[in-house]
């Protein structure tokens, strides 16, 4: 997952809206967004790999999200796969706070993320580079590849366009928000970061869908909460930038 865009707590219809693209190798086997066999409470794509995920929502509303940290120095090999940090929180009873706690004892078990976990009602951030867990304020948010609210063009890009969108429309179209992600735009030059992988990858992974061989955004996702707990899960899949199909699932949080 390379982008995550949010609003929290700043619309009158919804708790919660998000908007991401998990950015992967095209070879790497996957499964689209499904309730698990092994945990029918968890809605959620797949890594067949490590059996993990990348972003997921359970039926009792949790909530959980997660980017890789871009840096060749925080790439070690034989770490334990991210992908369970998510699937973990989904699957657990923990309060995000006391599972955020309990993972910065374990943060050097993973190469480099960024993880988001909690519910409609709140939302707690964690780098495991920065070892800081920070409550997140009402507002829109973007998350890529380096710290929250990162001032990378595509963060910036889809922050700007999910606040506009979202201040002048009262009820969501899902629609919208997938045209938000699909901007296959390159950032200019100047305003590039520099993650050590070189200007010229760093200029193909700066739109918000990439599209390059081998690898790009495989899926795009938009989920909402709004005031009555009603949740709405829509995920498109792409292979080389081709769509390949959709699903949209709606529920009721438990209580």
């Amino acid at each position: 997952m390379c982008l995550i865009l949010f609003q929290l707590h700043e619309h009158p219809t919804y708790k919660l809206v998000l908007a991401a693209n998990r950015d992967e190798s095209y070879e790497r086997p996957t499964l689209p967004a499904h309730y698990w066999e092994d945990q029918p409470n968890v809605l959620a794509g797949r890594d067949l790999v490590q059996m993990g995920t990348w972003l997921g929502i359970s039926r009792n509303g949790r909530i959980a999200a997660l980017t890789n940290y871009r840096d060749p120095a925080h790439m070690n090999p034989g770490k334990t796969s991210r992908g369970h940090i998510v699937s973990n929180y989904l699957t657990g009873d923990e309060s995000s706070h006391d599972y955020v706690n309990k993972l910065r004892h374990k943060k050097d078990d993973f190469v480099g993320f960024n993880v988001l976990v909690g519910d409609g009602d709140q939302l707690a951030y964690y780098n495991n580079i920065e070892d800081q867990i920070t409550s997140l304020s009402p507002g829109v948010h973007g998350l890529s590849n380096h710290f929250l609210n990162t001032p990378w063009p595509k963060v910036e890009k889809g922050k700007k366009r999910l606040h506009h969108y979202l201040k002048q429309t009262e009820v969501v179209q899902t629609n919208d928000l997938f045209q938000i992600l699909a901007d296959a735009e390159e950032a200019e030059e100047s305003m590039l970061p520099n993650t050590g992988i070189g200007l010229e990858l760093e200029k193909k992974l700066s739109p918000m869908f990439i599209n390059i061989p081998g690898y790009g955004t495989r899926c795009s996702t938009v989920l909402t909460i709004d005031y009555d707990n009603r949740v709405s899960f829509s995920e498109r899949t792409f292979q080389a930038g081709e769509f390949i199909d959709e699903v949209h699932v709606q529920f009721q949080i438990n209580s």
